[in-house]
């Protein structure tokens, strides 16, 4: 039996050798155990993959009624705020994958640099290493450190690189240049904190502005903590992150207060039911009434068909 002490000496270097296969990148190992409570798809990497068909109805949900249901479950610092915006009126919806960058450092940029480029390949520039694993329905989330001048990773260049492959924006924690040709780009949603013409200089034997030390590790938005594959909501000048697994709660909640908001509104106008009535708890006959007025407006209503019918079999109001 092999002792303990080389039991463990084993693992470390097992575990040294997986985190370094891929430059700054999470290994999936760890990836899985920092995700415990997903118990879904994964991509190959390790990171949750929430279904297409729930980031398709996270458009319609509120930054109100997200944060109600994270807050109910103890999940207090997913919000991020104090953003300006690129296509403001639109919704932000997809899979985080993240990019952790500090101020640069020569000895240390020189290293990941030449573990990079001898070991993975990899022959562009660190900032680009992250969006070359972006996939369709990524959301790219940059810790930048809110750097503003000579910190600008993205202009008008990468931000085309990025939406065609995710067909998202981005959520930056520093600045951004070339904002004119990025608000060409027609669905590039993003939220970033400053705009500056200069450029991030990356070369360690002279200007260097910016080092990579993660790909696809948690990190920290704001007041917002992150873990890859957290689905995104950015709408309305603010950005929650929410955790894979409450991701479907978060959806079937909106879906149900909005219906329930319908219903309420439009028996207002009818002067059917007072004010005080629908802010209360609902009596069992106003109940009915909803449930009646669900089956009657079954094809009109803006939540899939197929929701509602579950909603209406599942009930218990």
């Amino acid at each position: 039996m092999i002792p303990n002490f080389k039991k463990l000496l084993l693992s470390l270097i097992v575990f040294f050798f997986l985190s370094s296969v891929q430059s700054q990148q999470i290994s999936k190992e760890e990836l899985i155990f920092l995700t415990p409570e997903w118990k879904g798809e994964r991509f190959e990497d390790g990171r949750p993959k929430v279904p297409d068909n729930l980031l398709q109805r996270m458009v319609g949900v509120t930054l109100e009624e997200a944060w109600a249901v994270l807050k109910g479950e103890n999940f207090k610092y997913q919000y991020a705020e104090g953003w300006k915006t690129i296509n403001p009126d639109s919704v932000l919806v997809g899979r985080a994958v993240t990019a952790v960058f500090v101020p640069g450092r020569p000895d240390i940029h020189r290293v990941i640099d030449d573990r990079g480029h001898k070991q993975d390949g990899r022959i562009k520039s660190q900032n680009a290493w992250t969006i070359d694993l972006l996939q369709k329905g990524d959301v790219y989330v940059v810790d930048q450190f809110g750097a503003h001048v000579d910190g600008p990773t993205i202009g008008d260049n990468l931000g085309n690189s990025i939406y065609a492959k995710t067909g998202n924006g981005i959520v930056y924690d520093g600045a951004i240049r070339d904002i004119d040709g990025l608000k060409e780009i027609g669905g590039f949603t993003s939220f970033f904190r400053s705009y500056h013409p200069s450029h991030h200089l990356n070369n360690p034997d002279g200007q260097l502005n910016t080092t990579l030390i993660g790909i696809n590790t948690p990190t920290r938005i704001g007041l917002a903590t992150v873990i890859p594959g957290d689905v995104v909501l950015g709408r309305d000048g603010g950005v929650i992150f929410i955790p894979p697994h409450l991701v479907e709660k978060v959806v079937k909640t909106s879906e149900v207060v909005r219906l329930r908001d319908m219903f309420g509104h439009q028996r207002l106008r009818e002067q059917k039911y007072t004010p005080g009535q629908i802010d209360n708890r609902w009596s069992e006959d106003i109940e009915k009434d909803f449930s009646q007025w669900l089956n009657d407006h079954i094809d009109e209503l803006p939540v899939p068909k197929e929701q509602i019918q579950e909603l209406l079999k599942t009930r218990t109001w």
